[in-house]
């Protein structure tokens, strides 16, 4: 068996406010995915003020009805003391721990092992855009064999 070990910082374009779909832009910064045959895939973002989740990768309006839900729970203008960088900047911190900022998701034959409906999305909770970094860690074997 032949382990693969890979590490590598993603950067990620910067988007406005919302939910995006970031998967594929993820995989193909990930070229030693492709080797592995069975393993792991840890994500980690280094930012306080946006999120990683995975959910539905197809219909766009679920990406829409999860930021419009995220501004009803933790509105921004509520009387937050930490306002050093904006109105949106509190908000964001707090939206970012509901989402988390890590996740690990199975490698099977080269590819993410997600569901049929499953994505990765970078939830930016800023109301301007800022360049995202996600590290990216590759665990796993290139001939490890999986049952039939």
């Amino acid at each position: 068996m032949r382990p693969v070990w890979a590490q590598r910082t993603v950067t990620l374009a910067a988007r406005g406010r919302g939910c995006h779909l970031v998967t594929e832009e993820i995989v193909n910064a990930l070229p030693e995915l492709r080797q592995v045959r069975v393993g792991l895939l840890h994500l980690f973002c280094q930012h306080t003020s946006c999120s990683l989740t995975i959910n539905e990768n197809c219909d766009s309006d679920v990406r829409k009805d999860m930021e419009d839900c995220l501004g009803r729970l933790v509105p921004e203008g509520a009387n937050y003391r930490h306002t050093d960088e904006g109105r949106d900047d509190m908000p964001a911190h707090m939206k970012s721990s509901l989402f988390g900022v890590a996740h690990t998701i199975p490698i099977t034959e080269g590819r993410l092992n997600l569901g049929t409906w499953q994505g990765v999305y970078l939830c930016e909770h800023r109301n301007g855009g800022r360049r995202r970094d996600v590290v990216a860690t590759i665990q796993g074997s290139t001939d490890a064999h999986l049952p039939s």
